[in-house]
């Protein structure tokens, strides 16, 4: 039984006025956003709106140092927040006044303020670090390349660790100003704009700036010499391409592949909508990786990638991403179906247009190509789960998916679907269950079976069911032409 409190009216308005309805005590963010594939990359409590970072590199030690400053929105009434770092910090301001920091877990920074952030108010958090990044490893690798005459950082889902301060996940998304100072003669290339180039004493400062908003993973830094050409597509959209002098048998197969970037953000966007940033293009380093990553604005190629001739596929799939994955990305690493389905299909689509194999033919190919036993349909491209995140079936099946759902809906719905999604969801994130809520509304039909079947079952849909989606259910007698292209997209 409770007892009753009785309080004469002026004692009770003197308790009202001395307790506010906020005193809750300020309590830390989470050192993770809770995505289930990866629980502790990014934190809570704070929203990152700018990143400006300040850096100093010198090729020959591989030595960066670096001033970062935040600029940051509290989510709640917080007493302490995460970073997600790598590097040795020696200094940390919140809003101008030193904060207390301190490493934990694989890549936690814990930062505490001499003061409490209100929810809803805005900081400026200053951390100032340095390191050799590539002796820096985190879950048993690093992610920072030292090159013969610099550095290069591209990769997913974690790069940032190693050369920025972050809150590290694509649900929180930000714009950057980049600056870069190295010694003459060395070139430094980031995301977006070169708005200036400076030298002075030796050095020479190069200020990039991604003015749409970014996700963390999609930041990236080459610095080395390089050969850089510039030009403006048809369309209209400024193009910078940057190539390792001592790229060997694969230079001109690269250079082949690349500088066909503005011809091909066009014809992308004839298919998804207008390009949505203010730049295009891509750097291929002298790096022994078998890999691309859809860098926002600056993609980054493997020069293996071009070991068997040019290859515009690859190019494809990575310009793709600028629209599915890099304008419009993921709110959970489990909806990569989101990113890699599509870039795939846009292949598809290249295929087409090349005439090496319609779209329809390629997905009769995938269907038919793999029997019920193989493991490739124990993948469900729609939560294919951390390990298998990037494996073939999240390309091939996820592409697969796309066609069935063209079939479905028909020609007119689905084309209008592929501009509708980057437009509605521009610069911000999205998710598998929006996408089918939008193909619905478009199409006016019911996509549950689809969606549940071809995104989510993990066994081969069975024959009926195939051909009930307009697929051919025996073996093609060849591959199609383009398949080995389109493959070389997937390498890792």
């Amino acid at each position: 039984m409770r007892k009753k409190l009785l309080v004469s009216a002026a004692a009770a308005a003197t308790l009202v006025l001395a307790v506010p309805a906020s005193a809750a005590a300020p309590t830390p963010g989470a050192p993770g956003v809770g995505d289930p594939y990866y629980p502790s990359y990014g934190n809570g409590g704070y929203r990152v709106s700018h990143y400006d970072l300040r850096l100093k590199y010198q090729p020959a030690t591989d030595q960066l140092e670096g001033t970062a400053t935040l600029l940051a929105t509290a989510t709640q009434d917080l007493s302490r927040f995460n970073l997600d770092f790598a590097l040795d910090v020696s200094q940390v301001l919140v809003n101008g006044r030193p904060a207390k920091f301190a490493a934990s877990g694989v890549q936690e920074l814990e930062v505490t303020p001499d003061a409490p952030l209100a929810r809803g108010s805005q900081a400026t958090i200053v951390v100032r670090y340095s390191g050799v990044p590539s002796t820096v490893s985190r879950y048993g690798f690093t992610a920072w390349r030292h090159t013969p005459d610099g550095a290069v950082i591209a990769d997913e889902p974690e790069a940032a660790w190693w050369w920025f301060p972050s809150n590290d996940h694509p649900s929180d998304k930000a714009t950057f100003d980049v600056s870069v100072l190295v010694p003459d003669g060395t070139q430094a290339i980031s995301n977006g704009v070169l708005t200036s180039q400076s030298s002075k004493l030796g050095w020479t400062r190069f200020n990039w700036r991604e003015n749409k908003p970014q996700a963390t993973y999609l930041a990236t830094l080459a610095i080395g010499k390089f050969d850089i050409t510039t030009g403006t597509s048809a369309g209209g959209v400024p193009v910078l391409n940057a190539y390792s002098p001592d790229l060997g048998d694969n230079a001109d197969a690269a250079r082949a592949s690349v500088e066909r970037t503005g011809e091909l953000v066009d014809w992308l966007s004839g298919y998804f909508g207008p390009y949505p940033f203010s730049s295009a293009g891509g750097y291929v380093p002298n790096v022994p990786t078998h890999y691309a990553l859809e860098n926002q604005t600056r993609v980054y190629y493997s020069p293996a990638q071009f070991a068997h001739g040019a290859n515009a596929s690859v190019v494809v799939h990575e310009l793709a991403h600028q629209w599915y994955g890099d304008s419009v990305s993921l709110e959970r690493w489990s909806d990569i179906w989101l990113n890699e389905g599509f870039a795939t299909y846009a292949q598809w689509l290249w295929s087409e247009h090349e005439d090496e194999g319609t779209a329809q033919q390629l997905a009769d190919y995938v269907y038919a190509s793999h029997p019920a036993e193989d493991p490739f349909w124990t993948v469900k491209p729609g939560d294919p789960g951390p390990d298998n995140q990037f494996d073939g079936a999240v390309y091939d099946r996820g592409a697969l998916t796309i066609q069935v759902l063209r079939d479905t809906i028909g020609d007119e719905a689905f084309f209008k679907l592929l501009k509708a999604w980057p437009a509605e969801h521009r610069y911000g994130n999205g998710t598998i269950p929006q996408f089918q809520a939008l193909a619905e509304r478009i199409s006016g039909k019911k996509l549950d079976d689809l969606f549940r079947t071809w995104l989510y079952t993990p066994s081969k849909p069975a024959a009926p069911t195939a051909a009930k989606a307009q697929l051919a259910t025996t073996a093609p007698t060849a591959e199609p032409h383009s398949w080995q292209k389109i493959k070389a997209a997937q390498e890792h």
